[in-house]
């Protein structure tokens, strides 16, 4: 029968006892995972309140400043919160206490649309000294994406809410939001289904004055490249302003001379269609400066210089164009200062009816929209 083996004696080594060698590697790495993991997430309240050696409640007191502390805790808890690189999560406290946040949800549809960043510099160049931030999301023209911002926006508890509405979106879901005082303000379009604050541009008067200008350096046939969709408020009443000029010089209005694009691309393709007429437009005016550059690109490639030309809204380096580029200039800079002092004055307890500010527009006159009736063609 074979002799059964004594176990082993467990004899602790230095590594054991001390974490030296293969023991005090492994020590070593457990405690450089725990750091790395610490340093990969955000610093908490509890992690200040355990720096310090007090309450998680101590430290929200000094950092909301609502109730006692000592000037030594109070120093303590500040020094601790610089060293940590602390941020105070003020969505979920104010979410606690039930106030709204101090931060405005702007949606636009095109954040690289310069229209729509200086109405947001404005806007954010009025609310600054209120301690308010502006907080901004594309909706591409997309109801449903317009929804979603929204929607996050509110779940942020956001002071004010400012749209520039998408076609078709329907703002009836904010109705209890504006009923419990949160202001809510449209911009460049009126939205649908909510009675609130609206600012907008002169769009009619404007395009009517931009046609009525062609009309009096002797054009008779003038075209139009509108927006899309043709439901757009904006493409709507401009092209309201350009028949109701036709109309005041007794003018037939020939749905001919009437197209539509949404990007430099299919603009110049409409203008390429309207030349192509038997009886061509000898005067074009643009819905909006994006299809304006459409135009002056497609003129410029087919080297037409004889072809008046007036934009609704400027564009960047009009001026420097062959010729200059006459516009019907909006003013986003006074739309946005309107905008956020209607929203500042709801904030202060404003409670009248709800109010559309109207922008007005102006004729820049630089050389394309007084091209003369039978001009000569490079």
């Amino acid at each position: 029968m074979p002799r059964r083996r004594r176990p082993r004696e467990f004899r602790p080594t230095d590594d054991t006892l001390t974490g030296s060698g293969r023991g005090r590697g492994r020590t070593r790495r457990a405690q450089e995972t725990v750091s790395s993991m610490a340093a990969s997430r955000r610093p908490t309240l509890a992690d200040v309140a355990r720096e310090v050696g007090v309450s998680a409640k101590t430290v929200s007191r000094v950092l909301n400043e609502d109730g006692p502390a000592s000037a030594e805790t109070r120093k303590q808890v500040l020094a601790a919160v610089a060293k940590l690189g602390f941020q105070p999560n003020l969505m979920a406290r104010n979410i606690r206490v039930g106030g709204p946040d101090t931060t405005i949800g702007l949606v636009i549809p095109d954040l690289a649309n310069p229209f729509f960043g200086a109405v947001a510099r404005s806007i954010e160049d009025t609310v600054r000294d209120r301690g308010l931030t502006l907080l901004m999301g594309s909706s591409a023209d997309d109801p449903d994406r317009e929804r979603a911002l929204t929607d996050k926006f509110l779940a942020r508890r956001v002071s004010v809410l400012m749209v520039v509405p998408s076609v078709g979106a329907d703002h009836s879901h904010l109705k209890t939001h504006r009923a419990t005082g949160l202001p809510v303000v449209f911009l460049d379009r009126p939205g649908v289904g909510l009675a609130t604050d609206s600012v907008v541009s002169s769009n009619r008067t404007g395009s009517r004055g931009g046609v009525a200008h062609l009309v009096a350096h002797g054009h008779r046939r003038i075209g139009f490249v509108g927006d899309l969709p043709v439901k757009l408020y904006t493409r709507r009443e401009r092209l309201a302003g350009y028949r109701e000029a036709l109309q005041e010089a007794g003018l037939p209005a020939d749905r001919s001379l009437i197209t539509n694009a949404h990007d430099r691309q299919g603009a110049s393709a409409a203008t390429a269609q309207l030349l192509a007429l038997p009886d061509p437009p000898t005067a074009l005016f643009a819905g909006n400066n994006i299809v304006a550059l459409g135009i002056v690109g497609e003129l410029a490639r087919s080297k037409r210089k004889d072809v008046a030309v007036v934009a609704f809204d400027d564009v960047e380096l009009a001026e420097a164009l062959e010729p200059a580029l006459t516009v019907v200039a909006q003013d986003p800079e006074e739309i946005g200062r309107a905008a956020a002092a209607t929203a500042l004055s709801r904030l202060d307890g404003d409670r009248t009816r709800a109010r559309t500010v109207t922008v007005p527009t102006r004729l820049i006159v630089r050389g394309s929209g007084e091209q003369p009736l039978g001009g000569d063609a490079a």
